[in-house]
């Protein structure tokens, strides 16, 4: 952000990162086309909303709540045992672009969001396509 606020309170808080993040695990659980993104994670994703939740509230500037609970978020590390190329990439972030449209993360926050989401999505790259 160039002001003084974070994304985290620019978007609305831990209500607004809460809303984003049902809605993407709700989109991937929809749609079709994001069913190999699906398949990557458990049946029940109760685990995976909370770890994202408690992830994206720190990663956009609010408080630490990923770290204390489950330890150095180690993106890269946590998630080597899965492929990801680009299609798995492509699926996550039409699933999070999605979702950011849905819950009304528009303008510049959204481009911001978009850029960041994007560079983090393809640095998790682990296969080469």
């Amino acid at each position: 952000m160039t002001g003084q606020n974070s994304l985290y309170e620019a978007i609305g808080g831990i209500d607004k990162v809460d809303e984003l993040v049902d809605r993407f695990y709700d989109l991937m659980a929809l749609e079709e086309t994001l069913s190999d993104l699906r398949a990557m994670h458990p049946a029940d994703l109760s685990g995976s909303r909370e770890k994202l939740k408690f992830f994206l509230t720190g990663w956009m500037g609010g408080p630490d709540i990923y770290s204390p609970k489950y330890g150095h978020p180690m993106l890269r590390a946590r998630h080597l045992p899965f492929k990801i190329g680009m299609k798995e990439r492509n699926q996550w972030l039409a699933c999070m672009y999605q979702a950011l449209e849905d819950c009304g993360i528009e303008g510049n926050i959204a481009d911001q969001l978009h850029e960041s989401f994007f560079n983090t999505a393809d640095w998790m790259r682990n296969q080469p396509n």
